[in-house]
């Protein structure tokens, strides 16, 4: 066995790995709702102590507070799936560690938590670049609404976030 996760994830971490190895840049990730599965993919590719200088695991809304510092303010007026929050945990994610390049993920992957304005499927990505005006940084809401199990919205949430940390 290669790999514990899907060739799709493995070949696209590698990607990661090298194209950001090539240029010297480091990468941190703060995940929610993949609940590690970047940090997962990443780890899987040789040399990847080169690049990856950490992941925060923050699932709760206590975790996004202590170690991301996000604002409870922030989760409270909008709610931890939301543009503001995603974009505060790529904030903290640079902050805290030593990264050129930071990416968020926070997200309802179901089957419970959806709601009428975030339904099951929601997830929301940040990408913070050490340098860049904090106004800069990019978030996005994606819904994915053709997955129909958890399972299918970590795997696709996955698949963007290692997208986002390509240089």
């Amino acid at each position: 066995m290669d790999s514990i996760l899907p060739p799709e994830i493995g070949a696209l971490a590698r990607r990661v790995i090298e194209e950001n190895a090539a240029l010297g840049r480091t990468v941190a990730v703060a995940e929610s709702c993949t609940g590690g599965l970047v940090a997962a993919a990443l780890t899987e590719v040789p040399g990847s102590s080169a690049v990856l200088d950490r992941g925060f695991v923050t699932y709760s809304n206590e975790a996004k507070i202590q170690l991301l510092g996000v604002s409870e303010d922030v989760i409270d007026t909008f709610g931890a799936v939301s543009i503001a929050v995603a974009w505060s945990m790529a904030q903290g994610a640079l902050k805290k560690s030593g990264a050129d390049v930071a990416v968020a993920i926070t997200g309802v992957a179901g089957p419970d938590g959806g709601s009428e304005q975030k339904p099951v499927g929601t997830v929301v990505f940040a990408r913070a670049q050490r340098g860049e005006d904090p106004e800069a940084t990019n978030a996005e809401l994606k819904l994915f609404d053709e997955a129909r199990t958890r399972a299918e919205v970590r795997y696709q949430a996955t698949l963007v976030a290692l997208e986002l940390l390509l240089p």
